[in-house]
């Protein structure tokens, strides 16, 4: 008996120790470093939540805001146009969230610049085409009753293909995904990337 509970003991702190790590990245494949532009999208099953309603939508401006300072690739809001498309979710530490939903978090049109406070945003001129397969994203009145959301507990960073069918039905070409993650200013998840980047060019420049 003792050995067994020994055993689920060190099952169990290997399974938590796993989920610790940084929970990163997988090798980047040659079409991600020659792509140009990249639209930044709340992850489209994201409910607001009660606790903080904006907390998607500033991480959205800050991962935007970082991508600009970088420059590798230029923020588009059309995914049409964007070779990649990033795919955000803020974490808030609990595995069940209470959330509103609102399918126009992502429901945006115009252009991103620059501005003194990270970037701003061109004027709204209508729905946002549907992504994920379901209502078109700002079709109608968000519900106003509560949810209860079961997601991840970290934030989260995917990197989709753009330029495809359906593109947030395939496998993510790179994802983050850790606590604090999103962090303002510096956002670590875009900072991983850029790493990420940095090293597939290496990898890239050393083939004969």
């Amino acid at each position: 008996m003792l050995k067994r509970a020994s055993t689920l003991l060190a099952m169990s702190l290997l399974v938590t120790f796993g989920f610790a790590k940084d929970k990163a990245k997988s090798a980047l494949p040659g079409d991600v470093l020659s792509a140009q532009t990249v639209a930044v999208l709340i992850d489209p099953n994201a409910g607001l939540s009660v606790d903080d309603r904006q907390a998607n939508q500033v991480a959205q401006k800050d991962v935007e805001t970082a991508l600009l300072n970088w420059g590798r690739f230029q923020p588009v809001l059309g995914t049409q146009t964007a070779d990649l498309i990033v795919v955000l979710r803020k974490g808030n530490g609990r595995l069940v969230n209470q959330t509103i939903p609102d399918p126009r978090q992502n429901n945006r049109a115009g252009v991103i610049t620059p501005a003194d406070n990270g970037v701003s945003i061109g004027a709204q001129h209508g729905p946002r085409p549907n992504l994920s397969g379901g209502p078109v994203l700002g079709s109608g009145p968000p519900s106003p009753h509560s949810q209860t959301e079961v997601g991840e507990v970290d934030d989260s960073f995917l990197v989709y293909r753009g330029g495809v069918e359906d593109p947030l039905d395939s496998t993510p070409v790179w994802k983050y995904i850790a606590k604090d993650g999103l962090r303002p200013h510096n956002v670590p998840a875009v900072a991983a990337f850029r790493k990420a980047v940095a090293e597939a060019d290496k990898a890239a420049a050393c083939k004969p």
